[in-house]
């Protein structure tokens, strides 16, 4: 018998406004249906350093100071979904950056309040995912 196509896992933030806002469950309802499963779970507030660390690719941007801001200003959950090509199906799930150009009925489009405020962190690539749950997870609590 041939085994399923492997699996990939990405990292999921449900940033500050969404937790406030208590949509844990419908944005997991959402990301469950599109056949993502949640492996892992941690409900933390990133502390400033943590920030900094996570989003400094984005370190010479002009909206970095606020993201890191944003970012500490509540509790995030973050997580490792599993699935066949989690990376890409996170991505169509959560939708555009801005929710106002997000496609209907995805989680940003649903939920966002703005660009920055838009509910969602995914990861952009397989490789950046192995990186950002790492950041979070050891490879014990994944098993």
């Amino acid at each position: 018998m041939s085994e399923v196509s492997e699996m990939e896992r990405t990292l999921s933030i449900i940033k500050p406004d969404a937790v406030a806002r208590g949509l844990e469950g419908e944005v997991n309802a959402l990301l469950e249906a599109g056949g993502l499963r949640v492996v892992a779970r941690r409900g933390l507030r990133l502390t400033e350093d943590q920030a900094r660390e996570f989003y400094a690719v984005h370190r010479e941007r002009p909206f970095y100071g606020d993201l890191v801001r944003y970012m500490t200003s509540g509790d995030v959950v973050v997580q490792v979904l599993e699935g066949e090509g989690a990376v890409l199906r996170n991505r169509e799930i959560m939708g555009a950056t801005d929710p106002a150009e997000a496609g209907e009925g995805t989680i940003r489009r649903l939920f966002g309040e703005s660009i920055e405020r838009n509910v969602v962190h995914g990861s952009d690539s397989l490789e950046n995912a192995r990186a950002e749950i790492a950041f979070f997870f050891s490879e014990s609590e994944l098993k």
